[in-house]
């Protein structure tokens, strides 16, 4: 993996190896706030053990620190837990061979990060595992600290005493239990589906050159619909807020706030001209990344992913691109419907469904993982947010689907889709 991947880790007791000469490694588990609830959710030498028993700390002699995460047993309120290194002498540049990777019970990587790009921070979130559709994924973060570990636990609600307080000088460590070796073994491999024709797509329009950007424009949406709604829109479809699409244009790496919207879940199109890693963070009120929306390494990006607007301030997306991009945020309503008629699509998409029961046909051209999530919007009346979503899909591969749809009103979410795809409706 390199920094900013992500990748689903079975739903298992995994065993998380952090080698570094001179790194002390520890773990916070943190609640859907971004925070801990208190020390006990802190991981380290001194407090070895959660009090859940769910996650352990152990080194051994090598400079490895062992963290021991029981996936399948930590607490529902638990929706992240971060792997932190620190230094108490030098910097994290200084940690030759820092690495973080995780093993299955029978000794399988199933994940591994080499962290190449320490500078002169002192403290440093090297990995997180964390929540997504019923599993668990782990993402290569490698977000340092200059002002070290101190102020890293700040970030995540731990109550750091002042430092220019006299402390006690910390008990001496007492010395590790032998922790038995991983046996190394041969890489996981997964055996592709057979081989698809290839997708006639259109091509990605030009990006026009950066100018000024349009305010969004809320409309009420009692109001007859004059808007430039994409296609599909029509008739049917009451749930989310109504606005004029907000549109912006840029190149490389940007901040991008969107004020006046009303809250609620929106569509956020993103399209790229150029190669290298694409990413776009929501960023919370404390302006911290939030929820990762795109993560990709494909050239020419294209696609649309699901947002929520807070019912507080604006939205406000952190992008890191390499080239020129165009931006647009349009009601849920704008989003494409889905049809019997098969349409070709790349990239996350989000579509609606608002039939009767069907049954939805895929195939998938891609390479890497296909997820496919469903919000069944019957009987969740608030629309300022979406209803828990149900996994329908999550494969790595090309191939080809088909599985059952509810009765609408539904938002069928293609949450990770690298490459191209086809989907239509096939009427039960």
């Amino acid at each position: 993996m390199i920094k900013g991947d992500n990748s689903f880790v079975p739903s298992v007791p995994l065993r998380i190896g952090v080698r570094g000469a001179g790194l002390d490694a520890m773990a916070l588990l943190l609640t859907e706030s971004g925070a801990v609830r208190g020390d006990g959710d802190v991981v380290f030498h001194g407090a070895p053990v959660h009090p859940s028993g769910t996650v352990r700390l152990t080194e051994a002699r090598d400079g490895t620190a062992w963290l021991d995460v029981g996936l399948t047993t930590i607490e529902d309120r638990i929706t992240r837990v971060l792997v932190v290194g620190s230094t108490a002498h030098g910097t994290i540049r200084d940690v030759a061979g820092l690495s973080v990777e995780a093993f299955a019970p029978d000794g399988t990587s199933v994940a591994r990060y080499d962290v190449t790009d320490g500078a002169g921070e002192t403290a440093m979130v090297l990995a997180e595992l964390y929540r997504r559709s019923g599993g668990w994924k782990l993402r290569a973060v490698g977000q340092g600290y200059a002002n070290g570990l101190a102020g890293l636990a700040r970030d995540h609600g731990v109550d750091v005493a002042d430092p220019d307080a006299p402390q006690a000088p910390l008990p001496p460590r007492t010395p590790p239990a032998p922790v038995a070796p991983v046996a190394p073994v041969a890489p996981v491999g997964f055996v592709p589906a057979p081989s698809a024709p290839a997708f006639a797509l259109p091509p990605m329009p030009p990006v026009p050159p950066a100018g000024p950007v349009a305010p969004a424009v809320p409309v009420s949406p009692a109001a007859p619909d004059p808007l430039p709604y994409g296609p599909g829109y029509g008739p049917g479809w009451s749930y989310g807020p109504v606005f004029a699409p907000y549109t912006q244009i840029g190149r490389d790496n940007d901040v991008i706030t969107v004020s006046g919207l009303p809250p609620g879940p929106v569509v956020v199109q993103l399209d790229v001209q150029g190669d290298g890693y694409t990413g776009l963070v929501v960023l919370d009120r404390r302006n911290k990344e939030k929820e990762y929306l795109v993560n990709s390494t494909e050239d020419d990006f294209r696609g649309r992913v699901l947002a929520t607007v807070p019912e507080k301030g604006p939205l406000r997306l952190k992008l890191e691109a390499e080239g020129p991009w165009r931006l647009e945020v349009s009601p849920l309503a704008a989003a494409r419907r889905l049809t019997e008629e098969a349409v070709a699509y790349r990239g996350p998409e989000v579509l609606l469904h608002t039939g009767g029961v069907a049954d939805l046909a895929i195939h998938y051209g891609g390479d890497d993982n296909l997820i496919v999530n469903v919000y069944e919007l019957a009987g969740h009346d608030d629309h300022t947010a979406l209803p828990r979503d149900e996994n329908l899909v999550n494969e790595i591969g090309k191939r080809r689907e088909t599985v059952p749809l509810p009765q609408g009103p539904l938002v069928v979410q293609f949450e990770a889709a690298d490459g191209p795809w086809k989907a239509r409706l096939k009427r039960v």
